[in-house]
This record gives C-alpha cells, structure tokens and sequence, in this order.
C-alpha cells in the first residue's frame, strides 16, 4: 500500500471514531494528558529523593496518603458532574492538576509538598472518572469502542512520556527533574484549552426543562444505597488488582524468587504497553454490548487462572523455562487486562440508572483507587508464599470474574425487561 493510500486509511478510521469531532477532541487530550503524566510517573520518587531531599521514609508516606485523599476524588467528581456541566468541571480539575504540578516546583517543605501531591491526587482521580463520563454521553452506545481507542491513545502517551523521561535522566541533572514536572503540569494548561473546544454532551440529569413542557420530578438514586452496584464494585476491586502484577509483582519476583535475567522486568513492560496499545481495540468488539460484555467474564475468568499458573510455574526450572513462563505470564495478564478494561467500561454504564450515571461511575472510580493501596499488599504476599500464592492469586481473581457474572445477572435482566418495546423494535 502506498503511502498516500496508507495515510487516507488513517484519516478514514481517525473520522470513524464514535463522538465526533469532540470525540476526536477527547482523544487528543488523553494523549497530551497521559504524555504529561508519563514524564512526571517515571521521575517522581527520584524528583523528591534528589531535588527535595525527602527520606525514603518521607517519600512513601506521601505516596500513601496523598493517594489515600485521592480515593475521595472519584465519588466527589461523579457527584459534581452530575449537577454542573461536565466540560466546565473537567476544565476547573485540568486547572487543579496543573496548579498542583507547578507548586511542586516553588517549594521544599514537606507538608506543603504533602499537601499540593494530595490535591493533585484528588483531581486525577476525578478527572478520570469524568474523561469516561464524557465518553459515554459523546459516543452513546458505542461507547465501549471508543473507550478501547482512548486508552490506546493514552497507553501511546505514557510510552512516550516515558521515552522522553527516560532520556532527560541521562542527564542527571535536578534542572532535568524540574523541566519534567514543568512539562507534566503544561500538559494539564494544554488540556483544558482543548476541552474548551469540547461541546456540552447531553445528560439525562441535567435536562432543561421549558414553562410549557416541565419535566416530571424523579428522585435521584444514590449508589451508596444500592447494594447490587455496591457489590459489583467490590469485586472490581478484585479484578483490577493485575495492575499490580506489572508494577510491582513482575520486577520483584524476577529479582528475588525467579531464575530469569532481571533485565526481563522492563521487557515485559513494553511487551504490556505494544500489546494494549495493538490489541485494545479489536479485543473490545467482544464486549460490544452488555451482554456480550457479562458473557465475556466467563473466558476472562481462565484468562486470569492461567497468568497465576504461568506465574507459579516460572519458579520451577532454569532460566530459559523462567523466561518462557514469564512471558506467557505478561502475556495473560495483558489480555486479562484489556478484557476486563472492556467490561468493566461497559457493565458500570449499564448497571447505572441514566440520571446518576456521574455519581455511579465515581463510586465505580473506588475499585481502581482502592487497588492501588491494595494490588501492592497483593502480589507481595503472593511473592512471600511463593508458587502457590501465585496459583491462588489468580485462582482469587478467576474466581470473581464468576461471581460478578452472577451478581449482575438479575440486575440486567430487570433492565433490559424495563426497555419499552419500541425501543427494541428500532434495532
């Protein structure tokens, strides 16, 4: 194929891309985002050791607690986006983001320094919760699609956040920190002006009403009382804990209990990144709808049974055997990973009444922030008991994936009985 051939083929699927213009828009942000973010993820603990001077002590208390305020961000953001304008409220938390990065740069103090980590902490992870809102509301039903193409964009933006990183650390210099953390706060400035592009997507919760057609008065539901949905995000919780498995588990395991080279651990990180970035998108056609998204829990149930065996059985021959069970580990792990990515962004739409659809996604946003201070505790302990931790780390999840497929059945039963019969005949 020609080039000229090559680049209409691209233009093509670029304008195919659900939502539109503000779809395309959104991408763009992910992208400057996730590169910003990139700069500033693979510098941060060297940036407080070196150029603040913190502890090893002090720096991982501040990890933990400004992630620990950051959990309050999801249901917060949620709850916000559902009575204001979603754009406006990305925009001000763009601005949050920013202001917290740059305020990293004027002080040493670590209280202050304490304090400005958990804002920006709070507002990423508001942020995030509200980017899927806007996908759901631009992209409508195909918002599973367009969520797989944003997070291949986004995975695009941390590697070459990560690239660029990684080069300013062969500098050494605390002027090289510095310009990464000014470079990761700019990414913020730029993707609030691009959001302001970004129409207004409707919301069922927000509607207007006229002096001659009032809307009826409903009452809001609130996810707190809902103990179906509050279920199903505890076993998401569960779910999401792979995440751990490359940040933390893989590295350790390689250097202390496996016989493979340790120059393996960062192999696999990119082998992660080339495959959700390759793979995320065709994968999320098998969770296009939500049945086929609930349907889809049952595979990635031996999905994850089968990264906790090949994980387990990385430890019981040499090298060679290590590196092959290691890679056919990452490789589950990957595709548990965007799996489950597919349905989770479908299920916690779908399970969400149309009126509260922010204040649901935000209470979903705890699964994710409440892994990242359990994940580590996870994997560490499946590291401590050895194979048969890993073996039951990924029986634990296998095993959830089957709980949640029948938690949720009778819940989108109901639903899908609620939908009027017209409805159904227009598709």
């Amino acid at each position: 194929m020609s080039s000229t051939r090559r680049a209409t083929a691209w233009r093509a699927r670029w304008t195919r891309v659900p939502g539109g213009r503000d779809g395309r828009r959104m991408l763009w942000i992910a992208l400057v985002d996730r590169t910003g973010s990139g700069l500033w993820a693979s510098v941060s603990v060297l940036y407080f050791t070196y150029v603040t001077e913190l502890s090893v002590a002090e720096v991982g208390t501040l990890v933990a607690v400004s992630a620990a305020i950051g959990i309050a961000g999801a249901p917060l953001g949620g709850r916000i986006a559902d009575r204001l304008p979603l754009t406006r409220v990305l925009i001000v938390l763009q601005l949050l983001r920013a202001a917290a990065s740059l305020a990293l740069l004027t002080t040493d103090d670590y209280a202050l320094l304490l304090a400005v980590s958990a804002v920006g902490s709070l507002g990423d992870r508001a942020a995030n919760v509200l980017t899927k809102l806007y996908a759901a509301r631009v992209a409508g039903p195909e918002r599973v699609r367009y969520q797989a193409v944003n997070r291949t964009v986004a995975n695009a933006g941390w590697a070459l956040g990560g690239l660029v990183a990684a080069l300013a650390l062969g500098i050494g210099s605390t002027a090289a920190y510095r310009w990464l953390l000014m470079g990761d706060g700019l990414s913020f400035v730029a993707a609030a002006l691009v959001t302001v592009r970004c129409g207004e997507p409707p919301s069922p919760s927000r509607t207007v009403a006229s002096a001659e057609h009032p809307l009826p008065k409903t009452r809001q539901t609130s996810p707190w009382r809902d103990r179906t949905y509050l279920a199903y995000v505890a076993t998401e919780t569960v779910l999401f804990l792979d995440d751990a498995v490359f940040k933390v588990g893989l590295p350790l395991w390689i250097a202390h209990q496996s016989t493979a080279p340790h120059g393996l651990a960062p192999l696999l990180m990119v082998l992660n990144n080339v495959m959700v970035v390759a793979g995320q998108v065709p994968l999320a056609r098998l969770g296009a709808t939500t049945a086929a998204a609930r349907a889809l829990l049952l595979p990635l149930s031996a999905v994850f049974a089968a990264g906790g065996a090949a994980m387990a059985l990385s430890a019981t021959g040499g090298p060679v055997a290590a590196t092959l069970f290691l890679t056919t580990a990452a490789i589950a792990f990957t595709v548990a990973e965007m799996l489950h990515a597919t349905v989770s962004w479908e299920l916690s739409i779908a399970l969400a009444p149309d009126t509260a659809q922010g204040a649901y996604l935000g209470v979903h946003g705890l699964a994710q922030s409440a892994q990242r201070s359990l994940g580590p505790l996870a994997v560490t302990a499946a590291i401590a008991t050895g194979p048969a931790g890993w073996a039951l780390f990924g029986s634990t999840i296998a095993l959830t994936c089957t709980v949640q497929h029948r938690l949720i059945r009778s819940r989108l039963t109901r639903t899908a009985m609620s939908v009027p019969a017209t409805t159904l005949s227009e598709h």
